[in-house]
Order: structure tokens, then sequence, then C-alpha cells
């Protein structure tokens, strides 16, 4: 039986890896993965070679040039450039080269900072973006553009089947902790732990702790990639339209900023106190996506904040033991 050889851009990334995981545990896939220093997908060139040689059956792009607030305030032309550049590259290879089936990952920050919530996936374009991450949001809208534009012009005549998918705020093993680029929870769990280590009364946190947000385990979104790749043609398109094509995906509930570091400081075994700095900016207040469309196709997260919080100190440990 021939194995299916797929692709998965980005694979030395939080998300990427925790999709190698998913598919080594399962038969008849053959996993095509390359470092960075061997393909440079903003290169053209390379991307387009790549694709010739390989001929991957599946493409699941994972690959992005990503950042917390102050890589997003500093770098916004790189930010831009660099997703735009790996988006085009490796979804038009993919088409030159014969690919029909392939996964576009993107970002919740892709929706109008001021919002209905729950936000369905038909916001999209219907208000300003969050002004830290607009090049980065732009570039996300694009790629989910680039794959309807593929699928409404090609999709008939070379049976193509882009897809694309929108994760609340994801964490988990592989995540990013430097304090300048990371997000909310990597952050809280590297400023617990050095706390607990230098015996620090208390712990600040930025803001009041008031804000809402809805976070994803990473093997969790992992999981709903491949499920939403196996949804039959029909039933997909039955339920999305061919402009509005990309489907949310998220845990289904939030939490304040306050109960996160809570918990947090609980899995860290850290004793002192916490402190909210109110001079610091909370951010939009609730922020929650509607994953109805996602859980009407069948799937379901099944990993809880607490046990997905435990795995990612547990990652975090071994990387700090490692350092040492």
């Amino acid at each position: 039986m021939r194995k299916d050889k797929i692709y998965v851009a980005g694979h030395n990334g939080m998300v990427g890896a925790s999709i190698v995981r998913f598919f080594k545990r399962k038969k008849n896939i053959n996993l095509l993965l390359k470092d960075k220093k061997d393909l440079d997908l903003t290169n053209q060139n390379s991307v387009q070679n790549f694709f010739k040689k390989e001929k991957p059956d599946q493409v699941y792009l994972a690959a992005a040039r990503v950042g917390g607030i102050y890589y997003n305030e500093n770098y916004p032309a790189d930010s831009i450039y660099e997703n735009l550049t790996i988006q085009i590259n490796v979804i038009n290879a993919a088409f030159l080269n014969g690919v029909k089936k392939l996964l576009f990952l993107g970002s919740s920050c892709i929706y109008p900072k001021q919002t209905t919530q729950p936000i369905k996936e038909e916001r999209l374009l219907t208000g300003k973006l969050e002004p830290t991450n607009e090049p980065y949001a732009i570039a996300k809208i694009a790629g989910i553009k680039i794959c309807e534009s593929y699928n409404r012009q090609y999709g008939k005549s070379h049976n193509i089947d882009y897809r694309s998918i929108m994760p609340t705020n994801l964490y988990g093993p592989g995540d990013n902790y430097h304090l300048q680029n990371c997000h909310v929870i990597p952050a809280l769990i590297r400023k617990f732990h050095e706390a607990k280590k230098k015996n620090k009364p208390y712990v600040e946190v930025w803001g009041t702790g008031t804000p809402r947000r809805e976070f994803l385990y990473v093997d969790d979104f992992a999981g709903a990639c491949h499920y939403l790749m196996n949804i039959d043609k029909i039933k997909y398109y039955k339920k999305t339209r061919p402009m509005c094509s990309h489907v949310n995906v998220g845990s289904g509930s939030d939490l304040t900023i306050k109960d996160l570091a809570r918990t947090i400081s609980k899995i860290v075994k850290y004793n002192g106190s916490i402190q909210f700095d109110k001079s610091k900016p909370d951010g939009i207040k609730k922020k929650l996506i509607d994953s109805s469309l996602m859980k009407n196709f069948g799937w379901q997260s099944k990993y809880k904040l607490d046990y997905g919080l435990r795995k990612t100190y547990d990652d975090y440990l071994l990387r700090v033991n490692k350092e040492l």
C-alpha cells in the first residue's frame, strides 16, 4: 500500500512539531520534513525545486515568522514580507506541482479589534485590526484569500482543495519563552518559575487581570488540523462559502488573566503573591472565537486547560535543565 507523502512546512515550530507528533502515531504516512537551513521558504526557486523533486500529496503550511508585541512593533516589515513570501511560495509551488490538498494555518488575530463575541468566521474584513500586529494579521488574511482564489480558479479544472484553519490562542510544548517575544502563557510560566527559584515575594502581571482569553492546547489543534483536512469535500464546501471558507478552532471557553495567573502559580508551586500593574495596558477586554462550525463538522477539543498547562510546564522544565 502506497504511503501518503505529507509535507509539514514549519515542523520545528510549536504547531508544526505537534502536527508531526500526531502523524508519527499514524500508519501509511511518509512525512516530508526540511529544516530552514536546507530549505529557505522565502526563496521562490528553492521552494519550486523542492516541490518538483519531492511531489508531496498533501501540505500542512504551519511555517510563519511569529513574535510577540516587541517583535510586532519593531519588525513590522520583516513580519509582513516574510509571511507573505512564505505563503505565496509554498501555495503556488504546491499548485504547480500537482498537490491536491493543502491546509493553511492562520491565527485569530485576523479578526477586527472591535467585533461581536464570540467571533464568527464571517466577521473577517468587517473592521479595523489590532494595530500592534496588523502586518502579521494582514499576511494571514492574504493566506486565506490565496487559498480561496486558487480554489475558485482551479478547484474544478485541477481538482484542488486548499483549506484554511484559524486557531484561538495556542500553547503547549515547544512554545517560545523569550519574554520580549512570547505570549501570555509562556511568559507567566517563566515569570512564576523564576520567582520561585529566586524566592521573590511576588510576581508582577501586566494590566488589571480582568480581560478574558481563550486558549487551546497545541496537540488539540494538531488533531483538529488532521480532522479538517479529512472532512468530505462536498460536506466541507456545503457548510462554507467560496469567499469565506476558513474555519475557526477553539476550546469554546475563556477565563480571566487573573484566573490564568493563579492556575499557573499553583502548577509551578509558587507560594508568593500576584500583583497586577494597572498602569500597563489590558488590551481587548474579551476575545472568544465561535467554533460552532468546527463542532458541526463533528470535532471537539479533548484536553482541559489544567492538563495542558502541566504538560507545558514540564516542557519548560526540560528546556531549562538542558540549558544548565
